[in-house]
């Protein structure tokens, strides 16, 4: 790391609930322990590694320890069901899974897994050289599976309900910290400590966040999980500067005391947002209570994932996600893939609004994926273009406005839920004739997931019942928060259900 080496005893990373702060070269000094344990635990150039743990000093090591042991990291977050484990570990066929030793899913998948899993890294137990001395051999190592080389396999549910890895190669995670970097003012200086309480397993709290920090060089500051008041507390006793968070934490913390906000925030000179839309009335408040904006962003998992930032454009537009950056080119086509600005003024199709010219948004740039795993399944076209699920319209001064998805996915407090993939647990349950699942509007995580039922004739399959059996095998942000009973599900004309109507 070259942080290690320019700034050796500068902090690199503060795990709060641990209580443990490690320089940048403890860190590396860690991260090189850790990959020579992976190395002796059969890891060799190319495997999967599958880090299984929550925020903290331990996934960061073991993270890029996978990395320097020119192995693949694949991070999954702790609240992963069995059964959503079972299919990722199926498919990528992990050389080993870090993990607590004891945890509910290494208990779950001793069986199928055994002799694969190794405790999390002791990150205390490995001194500093203080010079940096050790990063210049772990970056030789790095920099020998580095370009088109997969570096992460992240997992995104597909539209048909099945994970699928996306394959994020060195060149495309490298491109996309220097495509973030170049924009003004920078998301991220060298002297800046960032607070994460974002998940590190999603591409949103890893990529923009952490790789990010390891960029410029800067302080990652950890929390487990997010909590209001310890955010409060954090952005004051580490001296914050920088905060990345989903709408629904900002709007929890709109939920304290603004006097409180106030001072907290005193210190803080940048917040973003992604992940899901940010209503323009959380915006406006934000702002009236802390005095700051609040910059909101666009990407994908298999874009590296930022896309579009408010900050291109230097002001905080509601509705918007903003301009590309810099490097990342940005289209709207058709659902043939033909571009909006060649079509025939009067060709239209079912995707597209005359009055705002929406379209589906196409991205080509260094920062995107090598194809979903394991074949490269899936990515740009032989032009380099990646079309998206998503619809949007450019407004006049070339903002991008997401209004629509063109697949039926939900985003709970900033996490994609595909409702086919609930559709089909809920189908397990016997009592169950037919189910859909679709996104309704909520306060606080942006969305939340909706289950209308259709039971079999004579059941007394409850609320409880099926609240249940989602517990038992989905990651809690995707079982429903809602759910109905109907005699049966509406129909479109041709016989699809009606969505909208539910």
């Amino acid at each position: 790391m070259l942080a290690a080496q320019r700034t050796p005893d500068d902090p690199a990373i503060i795990d709060v609930t641990a209580g443990l702060t490690l320089s940048w070269a403890e860190f590396d000094a860690a991260v090189t322990a850790e990959a020579a344990r992976l190395r002796a635990a059969g890891v060799g150039p190319g495997d999967r590694v599958v880090v299984l743990l929550g925020n903290g000093a331990a996934f960061c090591v073991a993270l890029f320890g996978a990395l320097r042991a020119d192995a693949v990291g694949v991070p999954i977050g702790p609240t992963a069901a069995p059964r959503e484990l079972e299919i990722i570990a199926r498919e990528c066929t992990p050389t080993v899974i870090v993990t607590e030793p004891g945890g509910r899913l290494a208990t779950a998948l001793a069986p199928g897994l055994a002799g694969r899993w190794l405790p999390p890294p002791d990150v205390r137990v490995h001194p500093a050289s203080g010079s940096g001395a050790d990063s210049s051999v772990s970056g030789a190592s790095d920099r020998s599976r580095g370009g088109e080389a997969i570096a992460l396999l992240i997992h995104t549910s597909g539209t048909t309900g099945v994970p699928r890895g996306v394959q994020l190669s060195h060149r495309a995670l490298l491109a996309n910290r220097e495509q973030a970097a170049a924009v003004r003012p920078s998301p991220v200086t060298p002297v800046d400590r960032v607070l994460l309480t974002l998940p590190l397993f999603h591409v949103f709290g890893l990529g923009a966040g952490l790789l990010q920090v390891c960029w410029a060089g800067a302080t990652v500051v950890l929390t487990e999980r997010f909590e209001p008041e310890q955010v409060l507390d954090t952005l004051v006793r580490h001296r914050t500067s920088v905060i990345a968070g989903v709408p629904s934490m900002y709007r929890a913390l709109l939920d304290l005391p603004a006097d409180r906000l106030r001072e907290a925030f005193a210190g803080v000179r940048l917040c973003t947002s992604g992940g899901a839309p940010l209503p323009a009335g959380w915006l406006a408040d934000f702002r009236a209570a802390t005095g700051l904006d609040i910059f909101e962003g666009y990407g994908l998992t298999e874009t590296g994932p930022v896309l579009t930032s408010t900050l291109v454009g230097g002001a905080a537009k509601p509705g918007s996600v903003g301009r590309p950056l810099p490097g990342v080119e940005l289209r709207l086509v058709d659902s043939d893939g033909v571009p909006l600005s060649e079509r025939e003024p009067d060709e239209q199709d079912d995707l597209s609004d005359p009055a705002e010219d929406t379209g589906l948004v196409s991205v080509r740039g260094p920062n995107l994926f090598s194809g979903y795993w394991p074949d490269g399944w899936g990515g740009p076209d032989g032009e380099g273009w990646f079309r998206t699920p998503d619809v949007g319209y450019l407004d006049a001064d070339g903002d991008l406005h997401l209004v629509d998805r063109s697949s039926d996915l939900v985003i709970v407090s900033g996490f994609n839920v595909y409702p086919r993939e609930i559709e089909q647990v809920l189908g397990e349950l016997d009592a169950v004739v037919e189910a859909a699942v679709v996104g309704i509007p909520d306060e606080r995580s942006g969305e939340a997931v909706k289950a209308v039922v259709v039971r079999a004739e004579g059941s007394e399959l409850s609320e409880e019942d099926v609240r249940a059996h989602c517990t038992a095998r989905l990651a809690r942000f995707k079982v429903p928060a809602v759910i109905t009973f109907v005699d049966a599900l509406p129909r479109t004309p041709t016989g699809k259900v009606a969505r909208r109507q539910l």
